[in-house]
């Protein structure tokens, strides 16, 4: 099987690897609450830099996961949910292999408990 790399999957991998990080799915999650500022999403990490922090922000903009606004001396970062379409359409392909394997589980249980 030859592989062949498309837009799309290069598109994946950017979603995916801005994703993966636990730092930018907690500012994703508040995100989704609320539009907010860098210094406002600092505070969710004392640990963390406000310059790793934009970082983060600036992945997840790459991404297409978040833009930004321009409000006074602000630019409040805002969720952008349409790029998530595309890694949900993908997993869904992937969701009744994992579901299939699951009733197979249950199955295999029920008939353990039968056989006692």
């Amino acid at each position: 099987m030859t592989a062949v790399v498309t837009a799309r999957d290069e598109a994946l991998s950017v979603t995916f690897g801005a994703l993966a990080d636990p730092t930018r799915r907690v500012i994703l999650a508040r995100l989704a609450e609320s539009d907010s500022t860098v210094n406002e999403l600092a505070a969710l990490f004392p640990a963390i830099s406000l310059q790793a922090v934009s970082k983060h922000l600036k992945v997840l903009e790459r991404a297409g996961l978040v833009t930004r606004g321009c409000t006074a001396q602000q630019r409040p970062a805002h969720l952008r949910g349409e790029p998530l379409a595309e890694p949900n359409a993908w997993l869904a392909h992937y969701r009744s292999f994992y579901e299939g394997s699951l009733d197979r589980l249950g199955e295999h249980l029920a008939e353990l408990q039968q056989a006692r």
